[in-house]
């Protein structure tokens, strides 16, 4: 049995029911069992159309379901009129689940725990691994969301916008169990640029592929984490930074910028230099100005910051981190770094221990600890 095959045919198959009146929940359920009779049935007698065959088993899972539930009555019209099969569609019923996944109504984690079951077709408890909680509390979560949506109705278009932050939040919860989410939100994203024309898509993927082309050497053989300016460039993706790049150029073509532009061309700005002092720091401050124009964010502004101390010097990059608030998260780190460069080593070990102790994670927090110990016996 491919696996991969069902997982790619999942999407479109939900799809399809929602577009002919399904209700999600309903919908997600009778696809769910025409997969578990997938599984069952295709090694020995594997269909000529997988997707058709899948969407005629869900359907009449649905339907079948339907009849046999007293409190949904309110369906016998849809039941008894039961309409002709229309054309199995393709992108189209996937795109409208990437919007219904990403309705407004559902909180970040709900719309990335949807999105991952709907529309990446993994199971509860791959997402459950990959999140770190148990399958339980997955499932009441996907539960909860997908009654959310049940009502939910395509007379409307979407919010590419929220559709692309839940990708990005995806891409950016990174691999854990055996489900490598960096890779899925590539692949996800793909798909979406497949199905809609739109430079900020092209943005989101350029982003994802010149960040991913960098991989490999962000943490040492000990798992510690590698500062961008350490990393071993011979060690990046350079197939996947070329493909980054020409998607950005396109996208940037149409003059339509936006903040996953933006924050591609700084990416391939990092990417494009062969190493880190060769970097374009004024090209970059440049693009982050753009991004605050686009985004006014406390984290875009600080990175701005760390820009001005690369392209300006330390204490031009201090002087624009005195305006920003001190409790946007890792400004401490970035004092600690500016201060280090402007020759105060002093201060900077107490920063980095105070970003230490304010880490979001492991890995962090021993990098900042490292650093702190590092200046405090003066190597």
């Amino acid at each position: 049995m491919d696996d991969a095959l069902l997982r790619s045919l999942t999407p479109g198959v939900l799809g399809v029911l929602v577009r002919r009146g399904a209700d999600f929940a309903a919908a997600e359920d009778a696809v769910q069992d025409a997969l578990v009779e997938a599984v069952r049935t295709w090694p020995a007698d594997p269909p000529r159309d997988p997707k058709g065959w899948l969407v005629a088993v869900a359907w009449r899972r649905f339907l079948d379901a339907t009849r046999a539930d007293a409190a949904r009555r309110r369906r016998e019209d849809l039941v008894d009129d039961e309409p002709a099969p229309p054309p199995v569609s393709g992108l189209d019923d996937t795109l409208h689940l990437y919007f219904l996944c990403a309705h407004p109504s559902l909180t970040p984690s709900s719309a990335v725990a949807l999105t991952l079951r709907a529309v990446g077709g993994l199971t509860t408890r791959q997402i459950a691994q990959a999140y770190l909680v148990p399958e339980a509390t997955m499932a009441q979560r996907i539960s909860r969301a997908k009654r959310t949506v049940a009502g939910v109705r395509f007379d409307q278009p979407g919010d590419v916008g929220t559709v692309l932050r839940v990708l990005y939040l995806v891409f950016n919860e990174g691999y854990s169990g055996d489900v490598d989410l960096v890779a899925e939100a590539i692949r996800l994203t793909r798909q979406l640029a497949a199905a809609i024309d739109h430079p900020e898509v092209a943005g989101l993927l350029a982003l994802m592929l010149l960040h991913h082309a960098r991989r490999s050497s962000r943490t040492a053989p000990d798992g510690s984490l590698v500062p961008l300016a350490e990393q071993d460039r011979t060690r990046w993706d350079t197939a996947a930074i070329a493909e980054g790049v020409a998607i950005l150029q396109t996208a940037l073509s149409r003059d339509r910028l936006g903040q996953f532009q933006a924050q591609a061309a700084v990416a391939a700005l990092h990417a494009d230099a062969p190493t880190a002092e060769q970097t374009d720091w004024v090209q970059i401050v440049e693009w982050y100005d753009e991004l605050v124009l686009l985004t006014d964010s406390p984290v875009v502004r600080l990175n701005r910051a760390v820009a001005v101390g690369e392209a300006d010097g330390a204490r031009a990059g201090l002087a624009v981190l005195a305006t920003l608030d001190d409790t946007v998260p890792r400004y401490a780190a970035v004092a600690a770094y500016l201060h280090e460069r402007d020759g105060d080593p002093a201060t900077a070990a107490r920063l980095y221990a105070e970003a230490a102790h304010k880490a979001p994670n492991a890995a962090e927090r021993d990098h900042l600890t490292r650093q702190a110990a590092r200046l405090n016996t003066g190597r």
